[in-house]
């Protein structure tokens, strides 16, 4: 069901109001950026996982793009708030997105003004209700991720994501939940929409920056969890052959949260199914969103009060 508002430019309009002109530069060159952010239902009603770092990521991508923002992060957390309120969710994804607007064509569009909507939706597992149990089957794409002189990695722009459609798709088109790319050294970096993690011997390794990732905020979340837990996490190019022999894979992502790998190229990791590391990395990451346990590190914003 769509929600009831959109917050456009600073109002509130109905979802069916909620157009673009076909002449947006945003439409012909995908000079848009944009955030997921996830609204977890807790006792207290409902309430936004890390809201302000995906604030923060959204103004750091618009400056990235020279996209012009005319509000202020506490502007923007703010109308994201009273969007999930006025829309009475329990709990709901947030996509938050600026983007160039209608105007001139051409691919310099920094005359063109800037339009910013926030639209709310329900949305279950992005992977499916049975993976954070069962795991998914994933393949290494042939397509790779951008290298640092050709895109900008660490920002969340929309026309960067015909990489991950690519990704994407052919992973769907050969039977798979997900596809996992390397980087432009043909070390591995993410998949279509998460970063991932891979363990061995009770270590776990995650690619650095330098691997053309998208600095996750769920990562820096399992992160923090996994050294709260005792695991050593280190930051390090993973090799592809690394995957096949790993004991335990999770991805993780706003949409995704904390999702395992139960095969990659059809070659079981470990057990072939969740392992015990990803299982307690995501009932510590669960405890917290659901309520169920004190928010220690004040990663929720309650929306009603």
């Amino acid at each position: 069901m769509p929600a009831e508002f959109i917050w456009k430019n600073g109002e509130f309009i109905a979802w069916e109001a909620a157009n673009v002109h076909v002449t947006t530069h945003a439409l012909h060159y995908g000079s848009s950026v944009f955030e997921g952010v996830r609204a977890y239902a807790t006792p207290k009603g409902p309430a936004l996982f890390r809201l302000q770092p995906h604030t923060r990521r959204l103004v750091n991508s618009c400056k990235i793009a020279r996209i012009a923002l005319p509000w202020s992060e506490d502007e923007i957390n703010a109308a994201i708030v009273e969007t999930v309120r006025r829309n009475g969710h329990d709990s709901c994804y947030i996509r938050p997105v600026a983007m160039r607007g209608a105007g001139p064509l051409g691919v310099e569009g920094r005359k063109n003004p800037t339009d910013m909507f926030i639209f709310t939706m329900e949305w279950g597992r992005y992977l499916g209700a049975e993976a954070i149990e069962q795991g998914i089957d994933v393949q290494v794409s042939s397509w790779r991720r951008i290298a640092p002189d050709t895109f900008a990695s660490m920002a969340k722009i929309g026309g960067q994501y015909v990489n991950s459609q690519f990704i994407k798709m052919e992973a769907a088109d050969n039977g798979f939940a997900e596809g996992i790319a390397l980087d432009y050294n043909g070390t591995v970096s993410e998949g279509s929409g998460e970063n991932i993690f891979v363990i061995m011997d009770g270590v776990v390794y995650t690619p650095g920056t330098a691997s053309s990732i998208l600095v996750g905020i769920t990562r820096d979340t399992v992160i923090t969890l996994l050294k709260e837990l005792g695991y050593e996490v280190r930051f390090e190019a993973i090799a592809r052959d690394m995957l096949y022999i790993a004991d335990e894979i999770f991805m993780t992502g706003t949409a995704a949260e904390v999702t395992p790998v139960r095969s990659v190229d059809r070659v079981p990791v470990g057990a072939g199914k969740r392992g015990p590391i990803t299982k307690a990395v995501q009932d510590a990451f669960f405890a917290i969103t659901s309520g169920s346990v004190e928010d220690r590190h004040g990663w929720l914003t309650p929306v009603r009060g």
